[in-house]
């Protein structure tokens, strides 16, 4: 979905939160309609039903007759798909949105001439009630836009996204199979050997950002110091989510279009970053350790890299068993604990190869081996067990 910062005036401005506040309500409203809803009171009404329901409440109430009936249904929609996939448990239930965040709205039925471009870096976009709003021409818009969501993000930028399904990105047809090892020092460590690193802050942006929350942290509820401080480090903040962003974006089509088979580790990232407070009869342990590597794994793009890979090479990402990879010999095969001396030295203890852990790791992925408690792979006997003399030549 191709996003474009959108650049509106005042008093376009002022519009867009009109938009994006009917859309909190009806969202809220939906959610509200959720909640009493019991087993014996029937089927809950569906969107066509919401939509005979919201005319009404727009014949009653002028004041919500004066928003655009496109963001009100749309949102109603939007609550509709998130119950959906909250049944098919892809997602959580919907729930209540606040003021100040989740700010957007959805506009269908665009028209080709809805959105026309003024110059080399600039272009126009219909949106209803507010007119002709500005956004940044950063790439061309694809031709068969059929609907566009405007979203504001804690930082205080518009932008606009085009739903367009983009098409894959075709492999270099050489049958080439890369693994991949996702890790916190080195984001990701590919088995050709390559070591990339997700860009982060600089080094006066990361001692800033604990000056802000503190400033944060002394100002007064509900003054214009803490809005205007919150303001500062969420831009200090949306800046390191941007170049996240852009590397994850760069690498995977880097990778799609470089090789044919692209091979992952199936980790289950929600569990391995659940906090370890504990409850208050079984209180955690290392509980600010185990934090900083959940912030760690969070800022190293591990889930955004592989879930953009299955969108631009699909049926080429293949999802391989972690365990042992890590501790698995890619030279032998040998599997033994003590080959990783370090976070980043391997040094097999049976035939002495020595490279870095994370490219080993990597080259195991490629080859697709998921080693079992015992050393066994998936596909063939046991590699690590000690030489027996009956077996060996006299």
């Amino acid at each position: 979905m191709p996003r474009y910062r959108l650049e509106p005036t005042a008093e376009q401005e002022s519009v867009l939160l009109r938009h994006c506040s009917d859309a909190r309500y009806v969202w809220n409203l939906c959610v509200e309609q959720e909640s009493w809803w019991r087993r014996d009171r029937g089927p809950m009404p569906r969107f066509a039903e919401r939509c005979r329901q919201l005319t009404e409440a727009r014949e009653e109430f002028p004041w919500l007759a004066e928003g655009s009936v496109i963001v009100q249904q749309q949102a109603v929609k939007d609550h509709g798909q998130a119950m959906t996939r909250f049944f098919d448990g892809t997602a959580r239930r919907p729930r209540w949105r606040r003021k100040g965040q989740d700010k957007g709205f959805r506009i269908v039925h665009v028209k080709p001439g809805d959105v026309r471009r003024l110059n080399r870096n600039w272009a126009q976009i219909r949106v209803p009630k507010a007119g002709w709003v500005r956004f940044r021409w950063s790439r061309p818009v694809p031709a068969d836009v059929k609907s566009y969501r405007v979203t504001l993000d804690r930082a205080g930028r518009w932008h606009v996204a085009f739903a367009v399904i983009p098409q894959p990105v075709p492999g270099p047809g050489t049958g080439e199979v890369v693994g991949i090892d996702r890790g916190v020092k080195v984001s990701v460590a590919l088995s050709t050997g390559e070591m990339l690193v997700v860009p982060g802050h600089s080094a006066p942006e990361t001692a800033r950002l604990p000056r802000l929350q503190r400033k944060l942290a002394r100002a007064r509820r509900g003054s214009k110091r803490r809005s205007r401080v919150k303001t500062q480090a969420a831009r200090l903040k949306a800046r390191e989510a941007d170049r996240r962003r852009d590397w994850t974006e760069k690498t995977s089509t880097d990778l799609a279009r470089r090789f044919d088979v692209i091979r992952v580790e199936d980790l289950n990232i929600k569990n391995m970053t659940r906090s370890a407070r504990g409850t208050a009869e079984a209180p955690g342990r290392n509980v600010a350790q185990k934090a900083g590597l959940n912030r760690e794994i969070g800022r190293s793009g591990w889930g955004a890299l592989v879930r953009r890979l299955e969108d631009k090479a699909p049926g080429r990402v293949q999802k391989v068993p972690p365990a042992y990879t890590s501790q698995r010999c890619s030279a032998c095969g040998h599997v033994d604990a003590r080959s990783r001396e370090s976070q980043a030295r391997f040094a097999c203890t049976a035939c002495g190869y020595a490279c870095n852990a994370d490219v080993n790791a990597a080259r195991n992925i490629a080859a697709g081996h998921a080693v079992k408690a015992r050393g066994a792979d998936r596909d063939a006997g046991a590699v690590n067990r000690e030489p027996q003399l009956a077996l060996l030549p006299a």
